[in-house]
């Protein structure tokens, strides 16, 4: 059970709580987005190698993912009002410091903490909002919440090319500071405090554990790339990083308190739901980086003309997560969810069949049917990852769920920039001598200029060539791992229906917790 509070939220003091965790919700989607469409322009000025470049996106979504779980462990110990509001005002602190950066090294940097406050602000935001709604009132500002990260999305990108081209890059960071400042206010005055009585603090050995095992890992995948998979730092890197994981499993089946309830995977719905939090990573996200990349970098379109083109991917998301919350009134979560991945799989099939260079109306197809087919699952996941496990541990269960989804996002943008460079390497062939692994990352970050400088015996068509055919070549690739996703989505989540599954897991998690605590005793 939660912690006693004075009285019961008015209904109008629960909409300004919803509404000061969809302007966090609003705002974490530019922090993305927004240095993507950006990202030759910060190139331009700050400089930096293609791995530094990489880190740009990279250290933001790698200290938000694997601090997701820990932040989840910290609201429910010292309470989620604490940690909201201690992750927004960070967050916002550090964004407008970003518009201050000097150099790429500092500017990645404060991008890491960037990431840290996000975390808080999420885990505690979510979680509170799980104690103050119920049933479907809370699927239904789980969904709203979802349709807020969409607005961010929707329009993060064009809003970032119209402030680019007006007042310069550092200007992308202003609205951020904005919202986070609105939800800070209104987090302030009218969210309650809320904690987990039973919660015994924060699991560090877990939280350092897996934090530094997804950091090797990221900057392995990185650096792979420039100095070949059997480098020994690589290796190194890699070894490390998988070692660190198995210490995690480890740790987490013998502390008192887990951060990451590994029991929790004896359900198939919960591990559905974790794959489920997965496969936007590879169906949509990654395009939110690659996509205003190709656009400017390789393609020569301007920041505002790529922001118009990713609102087609993105626009769904305003809408559609709302709609499919009222879907599960005829169809069950596992059929909306396994559909819209099927969708999406479709409208990548169909992307990939467009050269660099197409004309950009022919694109708004496929982009739609991208946005449309991920919006479905996207306002049910939320809701789903809350629903099995007791009330008292939503923080564990929203930390486990978006640990899953942004780590994921963070891993899922490394491993899918290295296959690109890779095939961009190979179609390069043996006549762009020695520099060719150099100009492949390059094109992966956009920077055609510096590419063709590397390898003068090649061609600006030959190279434009080359990036397109690997990002057709990936876009295969993406296909087929977003069906097959859709596949074991479908089966898992479609075990039974969504509310007695979620009551069968919730007393079953209790049992157990329950002879854990009797045979220790």
């Amino acid at each position: 059970m939660t912690s006693p509070q004075t009285k019961v939220a008015s209904a109008t003091e629960k909409f300004f709580v919803l509404v000061a965790v969809c302007c966090a919700a609003a705002a974490m989607p530019l922090t993305f987005t927004g240095p993507a469409v950006a990202l030759p322009a910060i190139s331009r000025t700050l400089g930096g190698s293609p791995i530094a470049l990489n880190w740009v996106t990279n250290a933001f979504m790698l200290t938000f993912g694997s601090c997701l779980m820990a932040s989840g462990a910290l609201a429910d110990s010292f309470g989620r009002r604490r940690i909201f509001l201690t992750g927004v005002g960070c967050f916002a602190l550090f964004s407008a410091g970003l518009a201050l950066a000097g150099n790429i090294v500092w500017f990645d940097i404060l991008r890491a903490l960037q990431g840290l406050g996000a975390a808080a602000a999420f885990s505690g935001g979510m979680a509170s909002l799980a104690q103050e709604f119920d049933g479907t009132a809370r699927m239904r500002a789980f969904s709203i919440v979802g349709s807020s990260f969409g607005v961010g999305l929707a329009f993060g990108p064009i809003a970032s090319g119209l402030m680019i081209d007006a007042f310069g890059w550092p200007s992308i960071f202003i609205l951020v500071v904005a919202l986070a400042l609105l939800a800070l206010g209104l987090g302030a005055c009218f969210l309650r405090e809320s904690k987990d009585p039973d919660a015994a603090g924060l699991d560090w050995p877990g939280a350092l554990s897996f934090t530094l095992a997804l950091t090797l890992f990221t900057y392995g995948v990185l650096r792979a790339p420039e100095t070949g998979w059997s480098d020994s730092l690589v290796l190194a890197l890699l070894a490390g990083a998988a070692l660190l994981f198995l210490t995690f499993g480890i740790i987490e089946r013998v502390v008192k308190r887990p951060m990451l309830d590994l029991s929790l995977f004896r359900y198939p719905r919960f591990v559905g739901v974790q794959l489920l939090a997965a496969a936007p990573a590879y169906a949509f996200v990654v395009l939110l980086i690659l996509l205003p990349v190709r656009f400017v970098g390789i393609e020569g379109m301007s920041e505002i003309a790529a922001g118009r083109m990713m609102v087609a991917l993105s626009a769904p998301l305003l809408i559609l997560p709302i709609v499919a919350g009222l879907l599960t009134r005829w169809f069950s979560p596992a059929t909306i969810c396994g559909t819209g991945l099927i969708i999406s799989a479709t409208g990548l099939f169909w992307l990939s069949h467009f050269a660099v260079g197409s004309a950009p109306a022919a694109l708004i197809g496929p982009l739609l049917t991208i946005g449309v087919g991920i919006s479905l699952p996207w306002g049910l996941m939320d809701g789903l990852a809350v629903s099995v496990v007791p009330r008292e541990r939503a923080g564990m269960a929203t930390g486990i769920f978006s640990t899953t989804r942004v780590a994921g996002e963070g891993v899922a943008l490394a491993v899918v920039s290295a296959i690109l460079s890779a095939f961009i390497h190979s179609n390069l062939g043996v006549s762009a001598g020695e520099h060719a692994a150099m100009a492949a990352q390059q094109l992966v970050t956009g920077n055609l200029a510096a590419a063709a400088s590397n390898v003068p015996a090649i061609g600006h068509g030959t190279l434009i060539q080359g990036y397109g055919d690997a990002f057709s070549t990936l876009l295969w690739l993406l296909t087929g791992i977003t069906v097959l996703t859709a596949i074991v989505v479908f089966s898992f989540l479609g075990r039974s229906s969504s509310t007695t599954a979620a009551e069968e897991d919730a007393e079953q998690l209790d049992e157990n917790e329950e002879a854990l605590r009797v045979s220790k005793a």
